[in-house]
């Protein structure tokens, strides 16, 4: 794609029609998504090649499966692609999230939040964390069967509680943790009308508790600023003085609890899995860990440690938090000779490129010196490894989650072995994002 010869205008070549098929009557290809969509990438890439359609979720989408096609979409020429494709999974519950705007709109809005991201946010938000993980870890006891995923889900909902909303852990930081998992479970319900007992409902009632009290705090915030995400949302201007309405804060601080927190756990199962299926890399992340004392974890001493950042990025590669990314054609494009009508969903297939042996040496291996300086099997495309998005809608707040997750296995090596029992495979329940289905049980034991 680089040398610029894989789509020419409309009107210098005949464009084929897209091949693929819908599917099963009115689901299409839904359940077999659910199940496993690595799998059911690698089946249509068989069968039709890298682009190809099919139905899901109620739409039909085009499918880019190839490192070429996420270029593509992600450098974004003259706007081809809006992200607002978005909106039919997570209107109703992540409502104007930065991920869900576009062009001109989300440029400011992401101008305006870069500030809650800037590198005094980061050392604030990491001195606030740094309490919350001691806390939480010292309680933590040695067992047979300790669920590391529950654990980790509620780390995490208690720093996004402290560091995002300044709310120390206790009741109120519980129901909105409550509120807040609610409504990320919802966009994937398979009923998408509010009737009780259903995912969402639940969402439903739990975005009303979110808004309420996100609203109701706001003027205050305004007036005493913190040192919390929340209040620098509040106080965030750009070049112009530009600031954000309290319905632009309010839906932001709700989107960006989904996308930190969820990236985050999701990620910290898979690396702790990895580490305990292969115990040499724990070891070996453990003697660097050992030599970044507890009293020193800054963003700056965090980075120092390499080897737990190339087996971050590996898990990265294996389990990208989001298998696959929809856009929606603006209007109608070229690709590699194939027709995308105006209008049309198209998606693009990190969770398959990812794993690709187009890009990766043994791609289904744990090798996290795949990363390393003298291998860098990375850059083979620029486009091959993309867990944090590309473009104008790359996460705006990768650097954080990354430093999350870091002081979080920092201090779990120092504190921690663990291991699973020979043979285990992870099993990945793909109902929303990738998660543990059996909550990753590992054998936890304290160190000294």
């Amino acid at each position: 794609m680089r040398d610029g010869t894989l789509n020419p205008p409309l009107s210098e070549a005949p464009l084929r029609e897209i091949p693929g098929d819908g599917g099963l009557p009115l689901l299409g290809y839904t359940l077999a998504y659910m199940r496993d969509p690595q799998a059911l990438a690698q089946q249509r890439v068989a069968r039709y090649g890298p682009v190809s359609w099919m139905n899901a979720f109620g739409k039909r989408f085009i499918t880019l499966a190839d490192a070429d096609g996420m270029q593509f979409v992600f450098q974004n020429q003259n706007d081809l692609f809006a992200s607002d494709a978005w909106e039919y999974f997570l209107a109703q519950f992540f409502h104007r999230g930065l991920m869900l705007l576009d062009f001109d709109e989300h440029r400011l809005h992401r101008r305006v939040m870069l500030a809650a991201f800037r590198k005094e946010a980061l050392v604030a938000y990491l001195a606030g964390m740094t309490t919350e993980i001691d806390r939480t870890l010292q309680a933590w006891q040695s067992g047979e069967r300790f669920e590391a995923f529950t654990h980790f889900k509620q780390l995490t909902l208690d720093l996004g509680s402290r560091v995002f909303m300044g709310e120390p852990p206790g009741a109120e930081a519980d129901a909105l943790n409550h509120a807040f998992f609610d409504t990320v479970q919802a966009p994937t319900s398979p009923i998408r009308f509010g009737l009780p007992g259903t995912r969402w409902r639940k969402g439903q009632q739990g975005r009303r508790l979110l808004e309420r009290y996100f609203r109701e705090r706001i003027p205050a915030k305004r007036r005493e600023g913190g040192k919390d995400l929340f209040a620098e949302l509040c106080a965030a201007r750009d070049s112009e003085g530009q600031e954000f309405s309290d319905d632009d804060v309010v839906n932001h601080m709700i989107f960006l609890l989904m996308a930190a927190h969820d990236t985050s756990t999701i990620t910290l199962s898979n690396l702790v899995y990895h580490l305990a299926k292969h115990p040499e890399w724990q070891t070996r992340l453990r003697d660097e860990a050992l030599t970044l004392p507890l009293n020193d974890v800054t963003p700056e001493t965090l980075e120092q440690l390499t080897g737990m950042d190339w087996a971050m990025k590996e898990t990265l590669r294996l389990t990208p938090p989001v298998p696959f990314i929809p856009r929606r054609a603006t209007r109608e494009a070229s690709y590699k000779g194939y027709r995308i009508p105006a209008g049309a969903f198209v998606q693009i297939a990190p969770d398959y490129v990812h794993r690709c042996a187009d890009y990766w040496s043994e791609p289904m291996r744990f090798d996290p010196e795949r990363f390393s300086p003298e291998r860098r099997e990375d850059r083979r495309h620029p486009f091959s490894w993309v867990p944090f998005g590309g473009g104008a809608h790359k996460c705006i707040g990768l650097h954080f989650g990354a430093m999350e997750i870091k002081a979080i296995l920092h201090r779990m090596l120092w504190s921690f072995e663990w291991s699973v029992p020979a043979g285990y495979v992870m099993p990945q329940d793909y109902t929303s994002l990738p998660v543990p289905k059996d909550k990753l049980p590992i054998q936890l034991r304290r160190r000294g």
